[in-house]
């Protein structure tokens, strides 16, 4: 039979070896899982757990790194959230050009938002909440035991960004496409769209087409397939639209912009001088 002290080190010893190296743990988990405020307070004040931010931590000789902060969010937190948009297309390697000045914005798509703490982390990336993707399907918590397919369904996938210690789930670059298209109107949405539309040469035409069919913004289908059809990629011709709701009118993205005789949307009179 174990003493109390001997318990209170088997927790211990449990929870060091469940967290991995850039593992953030929260309050609200560790009170879930039987470790009470005063055993935690005893833990960092004894230096086996470290607070990066109020109500986070740490094990000792962790590092504080972007990955693992999603990694956390999406395994020990249970949150459906994952990395789309602009940032999903960066870290698969389409996005080959830099803003100037800025620190690497980690875009977040999700039901709901993320916890408070997730701002108050001194990294030099920042996290931005982009809200609910532009997708019919429920987001679903990103379990380990959620398959390879039924992810690839929705456009998403699991993507390696450390080695050797696990993935983070994130959109395809066809579902980052649309999430990106899906930003606030105005021409910078759509110079930054077209110079990563002209890079994507590969992408998956069934995986589109499924996309665009559950795709629930009108104006990120008819941006997409706009900028789609400037660059006529072999992709574009092996695509269906069957199923597609591509609404009715105008849709005005660039005030006195030029309207795209086929999909009816504004584009920037100057945008062919703006290619990357």
């Amino acid at each position: 039979m174990f003493t109390m002290s001997e318990q209170k080190s088997s927790k211990l010893n449990h929870l060091l070896a469940s967290l991995g190296d850039s593992d953030l743990v929260s309050s609200r988990w560790l009170q879930a899982h039987g470790y009470s405020r005063s055993l935690v307070a005893r833990y960092v004040a004894s230096g086996w757990l470290v607070s990066p931010a109020r109500g986070v931590y740490l094990r000792k000789g962790g590092r504080l790194q972007w990955q693992g902060v999603l990694q956390s969010l999406q395994e020990w937190e249970g949150l459906a959230l994952y990395v789309g948009g602009r940032f999903a297309l960066a870290m698969q390697g389409y996005e080959h050009y830099l803003r100037l000045g800025e620190a690497a914005t980690v875009t977040l798509y999700g039901a709901t938002r993320p916890p408070g703490w997730l701002s108050q982390l001194a990294l030099p990336e920042r996290f931005e909440f982009c809200g609910k993707p532009p997708f019919v399907w429920p987001l679903q918590d990103f379990t380990a035991d959620m398959q390879k397919d039924q992810l690839l369904e929705q456009g998403l996938k699991r993507q390696e960004v450390l080695s050797g210690a696990g993935t983070i789930v994130c959109s395809t670059p066809e579902r980052a496409i649309l999430e990106l298209c899906n930003g606030p109107a105005g021409a910078a949405l759509v110079y930054e769209a077209d110079t990563l539309m002209q890079s994507l040469a590969t992408l998956s035409p069934r995986r589109v087409t499924a996309l665009l069919r559950h795709c629930s913004s009108i104006k990120a289908k008819r941006l997409f397939l706009a900028l789609a059809d400037r660059y006529q990629h072999a992709w574009l011709k092996r695509i269906s639209l069957d199923g597609v709701d591509l609404g009715s009118g105008k849709r005005v993205l660039v005030p006195g912009g030029r309207l795209h005789p086929t999909y009816q949307v504004t584009l920037p009179r100057d945008l062919d001088e703006h290619l990357g």
